[in-house]
């Protein structure tokens, strides 16, 4: 893909609104563009960071045995009217009628419809456990909307939903997802802590945040750092092994500052493991039994004859939230430089060839060399533009492809200047690049 011909308006300066990282790249690159307050659209270079995200968030999902749906954005008022949920959810509801007069929502959550395609479809507890998700736009009217995608109205998640029949079973379902998110986070090259959080809004009596620090972030987090060394690599999909992760984890004080318990903190937690910081939200999962369930009558046959309201759980990741995060934890302001990882980076590799009107051959050099990347399944990207050398570096720092080729007019023979950024450049020959790509992308 030629630059010249890509659709990445970058702007030479940030914009004066955007107050934290993610927001100043975000649209300097290109990748956003507001359309009204805390609603934007996603253009090329976002939207692709955006999918490879959401694809990873998919394949996590499909692996802990979750189903795939599609639930609607409006949803009727009447089965949160059911729940009881439809008054107290508040103003950030927004609430709609159509030409029949019929009070709708466009939904901030999924709770209440997953409720009502379960209570329809499964009788009996033999069907269980069901592990259903979809991703989908939601709508929160947030009083205040900031820091772009970060704190908006509209943004894109996955939420999922858990159907079991004793609070044991529910643990299991519970604790399969608290390791599908620790490996999804790894495989976006971020660590996330599972930090004891309040239900809020939702409900339920079990909830687990998934914080990755950030100065910028707006949750307050205390926890002991040691935290940070554990690791769920070898756990395996089963009960004993699951609750065992989740309790190590446990072990460690860690919580949001609605939990927060100064004496306590300071009994669990040695002084020189003590850390009081700040960080984003990034994951969410809450364990509510029967809170939905029973006032919405979602029951399935037992043995001998009897009913009973199944038990749930909700999961949540914000996938458009989580470019802005990775964007926190990534982007270099002071050297403007942003390295995806290679997991959900909108191109694997800038190749910046020199060129002027009166030589072409480094570009040529260019396109031969991106035929072989294509047949080795590499994305590259081709600044064919004919500015100096330092601002297609700079331009190609912002987009943020971590790794680069560089030809110039004394590149000769297989040798070639290759890069990733931040670290000094190295020549060596083609196949020796795509062989050190293609490694990369294996361990995706």
């Amino acid at each position: 893909m030629y630059i010249s011909k890509s659709f990445i308006p970058i702007l030479k300066n940030n914009p004066s609104e955007a107050k934290i990282k993610s927001h100043q790249l975000m649209l300097r690159v290109g990748m956003i563009k507001q359309s009204s307050a805390g609603i934007y659209s996603w253009l090329p270079l976002g939207f692709k960071v955006m999918k490879k995200i959401e694809q990873i968030v998919r394949e996590e999902q499909n692996k802990i045995g979750a189903q795939e749906i599609l639930m609607p954005t409006i949803q009727s008022s009447e089965i949160w009217k059911e729940s009881g949920r439809y008054e107290d959810y508040g103003e950030e509801m927004l609430r709609i009628k159509d030409r029949q007069n019929r009070e709708m929502l466009y939904g901030p959550t999924n709770e209440e419809l997953v409720t009502d395609i379960f209570r329809s479809s499964i009788k009996s507890y033999k069907s269980l456990p069901q592990l259903l998700y979809h991703i989908q736009w939601k709508f929160r009217d947030e009083i205040r909307p900031r820091f772009g995608i970060m704190r908006c109205r509209e943004f894109f998640m996955k939420d999922a939903y858990s159907f079991d029949i004793t609070d044991e079973d529910a643990n299991f379902s519970y604790n399969k997802f608290f390791l599908s998110y620790l490996r999804t986070f790894k495989r976006l090259d971020l660590k996330a802590i599972p930090m004891a959080a309040d239900t809020g809004p939702i409900g339920g009596n079990l909830s687990h945040e998934f914080i990755i620090l950030a100065e910028t972030g707006e949750s307050k987090i205390y926890t002991d750092k040691r935290i940070f060394e554990l690791e769920s690599e070898d756990t395996k999909l089963e009960k004993e092994s699951l609750e065992k992760l989740r309790k190590k984890f446990e072990e460690f004080y860690s919580v949001t500052d609605d939990k927060f318990n100064k004496d306590e903190f300071e009994e669990k937690v040695s002084e020189k493991n003590r850390l009081k910081t700040k960080g984003i939200e990034v994951g969410h999962i809450f364990y509510f039994g029967d809170k939905y369930s029973k006032p919405m009558n979602a029951s399935v046959d037992l043995p001998g004859g009897k009913k009973d309201f199944v038990k749930m759980g909700s999961y949540g990741i914000g996938v458009s939230r989580l470019v802005g995060a990775i964007i926190e934890a990534k982007y270099d302001e002071k050297n403007e430089v942003m390295k995806w990882p290679i997991s959900v980076a909108p191109y694997d590799i800038a190749i910046i060839p020199m060129i002027n009107k009166n030589d072409t051959s480094t570009l040529d050099k260019a396109n031969l060399i991106d035929i072989e990347l294509k047949k080795n399944n590499i994305d590259a990207i081709i600044d064919d533009t004919e500015e100096n050398f330092s601002s297609k570096v700079k331009k190609m720092n912002l987009i943020g492809a971590p790794f680069q080729i560089i030809i110039g007019k004394k590149t000769e023979g297989d040798l070639l200047e290759f890069k990733e950024i931040n670290k000094e450049p190295q020549k060596i020959d083609l196949a020796k690049i795509i062989k050190i790509l293609k490694e990369q992308k294996a361990k995706i």
